[in-house]
């Protein structure tokens, strides 16, 4: 549904994004995570048919955004990171104003703004002007004007921001809801926690270079090919910590009041294992559960910003590793069955 191959683009000397390859896949959504000035805005208005590359090209459902810019906007719904300007605008005029550039044929304007005004919960403020609405009320506008045509693809830049909480979890739902009606939707976003509880995927950028993409699980294990368990018990300590260190490739193991947190090399097999041993020796197990890294671990890890402990990628942003089953995929050349359109 998305592709990118090879996006750079030049503003002067500076490099804003280097041969950037990507692509998401029908269905998914995409968490695109990188700090300020990483390239994130850059190529979300590449895709966005905002700008033009230096190299490179992009498709969305098939259509270039060089070459076809109207046909890929016509499948895209697009939401920027800053509102805009709309002075003497209400918000039913808004809406039929989006409803018109998008192409939305007018015996269908009034049912597809009233779709997209329900779904927001625009009616309190369906007579207000858009410039006195509230930063969280513009975003659910914004959001509105990208879905009034029913796209089959989303791109959102920071759509969380300025949100409350409870915005943000009706934000999630909504999220959810468009994934399950089919919608393929790349989503930037600082707030990397809820990021993790919406996408299927995630992508780092750092510094013009999409360092890793893949499920953010298979990502985490790449960064950090240990695990953490975390085990509550009713027994002696020192017995189970015994246990814990008798099992190859444990580094260390740390006691807490009735639980031990422990990391070590082990996969799946050897965990069962492990939990096997203690119920055998009789302990009172009440808990056993794998410490996920966090997204802001992850990011960390890839950016090398983690401290002492990081861990950095083998040929970090050239490498090509190939996306099947689920894994994960540098930021370098595409592989051959990725390099056509």
């Amino acid at each position: 549904m998305i592709k990118i191959v090879n996006f750079t683009k030049h503003y002067g000397q500076r490099v804003a994004v280097d041969r950037l390859n990507l692509l998401i896949e029908p269905g998914e959504i995409f968490g695109f995570v990188g700090p300020n000035g990483a390239g994130k805005t850059t190529t979300i208005r590449f895709l966005a048919t905002l700008i033009r590359p230096t190299e490179g090209e992009g498709w969305i459902c098939g259509y270039s955004v060089v070459r076809e810019p109207l046909a890929a906007r016509r499948v895209l719904g697009y939401m920027p990171d800053s509102f805009g300007a709309y002075l003497g605008m209400r918000v039913k005029d808004f809406l039929e104003f989006f409803a018109e550039i998008h192409g939305v044929p007018r015996p269908l304007r009034k049912q597809a703004i009233s779709r997209v005004g329900d779904r927001l919960e625009l009616g309190p403020v369906w007579n207000e002007y858009v410039t006195r609405l509230s930063r969280g009320m513009k975003q659910r506008l914004s959001l509105a004007q990208a879905l009034i045509h029913d796209p089959p693809v989303l791109i959102l830049d920071e759509p969380a921001s300025g949100l409350d909480p409870k915005a943000r979890i009706e934000l999630k739902r909504l999220l959810l809801e468009l994934r399950a009606a089919g919608k393929t939707i790349l989503i930037s976003s600082h707030i990397l926690a809820e990021l993790a509880d919406w996408a299927t995927t995630v992508g780092i950028i750092h510094k013009g270079r999409l360092l890793l993409r893949g499920p953010l699980r298979v990502v985490a294990q790449h960064l950090r090919p240990v695990r953490r368990i975390h085990i509550r018990f009713s027994s002696d300590p020192e017995k189970v910590i015994r246990i814990v260190e008798s099992i190859p490739g444990v580094r260390w193991v740390l006691p807490q009041d009735g639980a031990v947190t422990a990391e070590l090399e082990a996969g799946d097999s050897q965990l069962a294992d492990l939990l096997r041993k203690l119920v055998k020796e009789d302990v009172q197990v009440f808990n056993f559960a794998e410490e996920e890294p966090s997204l802001e671990e992850i990011f960390l890890l890839a950016t090398g910003a983690g401290g002492p402990g990081s861990a950095e990628l083998p040929g970090l942003g050239s490498s090509t590793y190939r996306q099947a089953d689920g894994g994960l995929t540098g930021g370098g050349e595409f592989t051959s069955t990725l390099a056509t359109s």
